[in-house]
């Protein structure tokens, strides 16, 4: 089977690669759970809950600066947890001069902020490894073996199909821009104005993206309906469950457990 680009599954031959893809995800799940159930500013068991992700990624033959690029992708949406800072009740830290007014920054706050960050990084990475290390049409009938709601499982295969084509139409309008625009030795005032013409037709690619993948969406989705597609998943079986593979789950939902307890008292 050959992957689209967008595709984060990196094949390969490991322990890790060769796990049941029910077992990696709801070991998966537990990990993002049990991070976002520690308590603020348990700092041990952040570190240990790293230690836990980059050691597996080394088991998976994974590169590390992969993992800890990739799970950088959340630190745009930390911003929406910057107003913690200045809202927690505690010990002042110092004050942020903004024009008239003072705002307060609290150890408290600064303590939830770099909790909520370290957290978020941490759930991010166990979300790549269980994609790195597992073909997403796996997950996808891994979902529907647990139990997973089918329309739930349906967007989340709809979303992955689509992202590709979101992505194909995204690389054809920017083709048709290059193609448009002059390369090569040409007077600066003519890159200035080239340059300038660019910044203006980003707008309207933007657009054109959408209505474009709008489209070539109703297409393909016309093209899976008139192929008998009706919102389930169709595939081979999984294979069964290793007597083996049990004992790594259990032992890892045990492990697990004992660092979220870990983690409450420490703090």
């Amino acid at each position: 089977m050959e992957f689209h680009f967008t595709d984060p599954y990196r094949p390969g031959r490991s322990p890790v690669h060769d796990l049941s893809a029910r077992v990696k995800f709801i070991l998966g799940l537990a990990l993002i759970v049990a991070t976002s159930l520690m308590p603020m500013g348990a700092w041990p068991a952040y570190v240990l809950v790293l230690s836990l992700t980059l050691s597996v990624s080394l088991v998976a033959n994974l590169d590390i600066r992969y993992l800890l690029v990739r799970s950088a992708l959340a630190s745009p949406f930390l911003l929406a947890a910057v107003t913690v800072i200045f809202t927690t009740p505690g010990p002042l830290w110092f004050h942020v001069a903004l024009g008239p007014w003072l705002v307060p920054v609290t150890v408290p706050g600064v303590v939830r902020f770099l909790s909520i960050a370290f957290k978020s990084w941490l759930s991010v990475q166990a979300a790549i490894l269980l994609t790195a290390t597992t073909p997403f049409p796996e997950l996808l009938m891994a979902m529907r073996a647990l139990h997973v709601p089918r329309l739930l499982v349906a967007i989340f295969g709809l979303m992955w199909r689509y992202l590709a084509l979101l992505a194909d139409e995204a690389l054809r309008l920017s083709r048709a821009r290059d193609a448009r625009s002059a390369q090569g030795s040409v007077p600066p005032a003519w890159n200035e104005r080239r340059m300038v013409w660019q910044a203006q037709v980003t707008g309207g690619m933007v657009g054109n993206l959408f209505l474009r993948s709008l489209d070539r969406g109703e297409r393909v989705y016309a093209a899976m309906a008139a192929r008998g597609y009706t919102g389930e998943l169709r595939g081979f079986p999984l294979p069964g469950v290793r007597r083996s593979e049990g004992v790594i789950l259990v032992l890892g939902l045990v492990g697990l457990s004992a660092l979220v307890v870990l983690a409450y008292a420490v703090t």
